[in-house]
């Protein structure tokens, strides 16, 4: 079965919860749409906004308090929120990249040993049983080396052990100075069976496929940070124990998805939206012209790895915004209808009036690439 760019691009706005807001709890919709971009505090609950009817924050914060939602690094190496259930199969099944990439020359120039590490990250753990500052977990590590740390092994340290972020201050759950605490249910770090690590991965693969799919051995792959092979080899697992579908996507790439999930026709109404920064749809894919037109890849994704909070039109990026005075700033990147124009100024009047309370001026931080953009249609929607 053949499928068409629309119809992939429909198939993940319906599974991530945008082609309606829909009325269910927090711990719910962060199950149904697998994982939220957590870099920016703020995220998180702007992703909810944009997909649930009659979202109120405070769920959010409570979901974090109770530990029904947690934040960790988890997929490509950056933070996530997911449900509490899916995290120790999420962590198990990255842990081999976490690995690789945080225990290296930067963690080993500090005098330790990815050995050492292992050592460590259950003491570690035990000694989070509660939320611990940066300063408190320095301080342990020194007393624990016999030496102050030397740079890098906190930082190698911090990422490698699967720590939680513990929720610090107010307007949405996490301030900029980080505590961490041990999850409830702890992860294996060093599985002594490599197929628990698989079994885990196939756990990721099919949770991905649920909220993402149809999707390639490539999009997994961008999506987790796991190497292709082992990727295939868990669809193929997939395949054999309870059948994946296979489909033609537009290109004639091979695509895989779970039997019965909803692939919407391709001319399914979606309406517009304002995407958080980093929102988990624009980055899912390594084609993400699914979302993003390829000619905006690179004004919505900065060099540095920004990705800036998007107009979502029809179901594609077409352009930013950013709070501005009494309303929200809106940058087009192509001209748009004035229907489309005044939906917009809806959703921009709802935002504001749900960023009021919290953070009126939120990724204010950002707002210097605003002056790198090229010239568009910009309009103030209040």
């Amino acid at each position: 079965m053949k499928v068409s760019a629309r119809e992939l691009n429909r198939s993940t706005l319906a599974r991530q919860l945008l082609l309606r807001r829909e009325a269910m709890g927090v711990g719910d919709a962060v199950r149904r749409v697998v994982a939220l971009q957590a870099q920016h505090a703020a995220s998180p609950y702007l992703a909810l906004w944009n997909r649930l009817a009659g979202f109120d924050p405070a769920d959010l914060d409570a979901a974090f308090t109770g530990r029904e939602v947690v934040k960790s690094t988890l997929m490509r190496l950056t933070l996530h929120a997911v449900h509490a259930q899916d995290y120790p199969p999420f962590r198990e099944a990255v842990q081999p990249s976490v690995r690789a990439a945080r225990l290296g020359t930067r963690f080993t120039d500090s005098g330790l040993t990815a050995e050492d590490a292992d050592v460590l990250v259950p003491e570690l753990l035990d000694f989070a049983d509660r939320p611990r500052t940066t300063a408190e977990c320095e301080a342990w590590l020194g007393r624990r080396l016999g030496a102050a740390p030397q740079p890098g092994a906190w930082w190698g340290l911090r990422q490698y052990a699967p720590l939680l972020h513990a929720p610090t201050a107010a307007p949405w759950s996490f301030g900029e100075r980080p505590s961490y605490v041990a999850p409830q249910r702890r992860p294996r770090t060093v599985p002594a069976d490599p197929e628990a690590s698989e079994e885990s991965l196939r756990a990721l693969v099919l949770r991905y496929l649920e909220g993402f799919g149809p999707a390639s051995v490539a999009d997994v792959a961008q999506f987790s940070l796991v190497q292709r092979a082992r990727i295939r080899q868990a669809l193929r697992a997939l395949e054999l124990s309870g059948g994946l579908d296979r489909l033609t996507g537009p290109d004639g790439e091979e695509l895989f998805d779970v039997p019965g999930a909803p692939r919407p026709e391709e001319d399914t109404p979606a309406p517009p939206r304002l995407m958080a920064m980093w929102d988990s749809v624009l980055l899912a894919y390594a084609d993400r012209s699914r979302i993003v037109p390829p000619e905006y890849r690179k004004l919505v994704a900065r060099m540095n790895g920004d990705t800036l909070a998007t107009l979502l039109v029809d179901g594609r990026v077409a352009g930013v915004w950013r709070p501005a005075g009494a309303g929200i700033e809106a940058t087009a990147f192509h001209p748009l209808p004035e229907e489309v124009w005044e939906d917009l100024a809806g959703e921009a009047r709802a935002l504001t009036a749900f960023l009021a309370d919290r953070e009126p001026e939120v990724y204010r931080r950002y707002a210097h690439w605003w002056t790198k953009l090229p010239s568009a249609e910009t309009r103030l929607l209040v």
